[in-house]
């Protein structure tokens, strides 16, 4: 059965948190590009459309299962599995292709590894944790819908 790593699930949210906030520091919120503003709302419209299918009292910040926690198979969740990264992953590139720099597009590829991780951990745990999530996992896809 795989634990909990407290240190490694508050690691993973800290580099998440860290490249989130590099890229809103480094450029505009919100995308000039008016194809780019589009993408960074429907990637916002996917985060919100999770969170209000799973319910607040389902959220966890890290990839640790809550003691209460419960299976959604509804909504975005139909679909991929973690629709919440999707969407972080394409807003943030939203913005990074809006206003471009090496530098921006580094700390989006960090974020992008960071998150691939911690999915795979957050799998493991929920695998055990969950009735059904192996299952919901040879259903849906990761990020993107028939793809990954």
């Amino acid at each position: 059965m795989t634990r909990s790593n407290p240190l490694l699930s508050y690691g993973l949210v800290g580099v998440q948190l860290l490249c989130l906030g590099l890229i809103a520091l480094t450029g505009p919120l919100f995308a000039q590009n008016p194809m780019l503003l589009l993408l960074e709302g429907v990637a916002g419209f996917l985060g919100l459309w999770a969170i209000w299918t799973m319910g607040l009292d389902n959220f966890n910040l890290t990839p640790d299962v809550k003691q209460r926690a419960r299976l959604v198979t509804s909504g975005p969740y139909r679909t991929i599995r973690h629709p919440m990264y999707s969407a972080l992953l394409l807003g943030g590139l939203a913005l990074v292709l809006d206003a471009y720099s090496a530098q921006r597009l580094v700390v989006w590829l960090v974020l992008f590894v960071d998150l691939l991780i911690k999915l795979n951990y957050e799998e493991r745990l929920l695998s055990q944790a969950l009735e059904g999530y192996s299952a919901h996992m040879r259903r849906t896809k990761r990020l993107l819908p028939f793809l990954y």
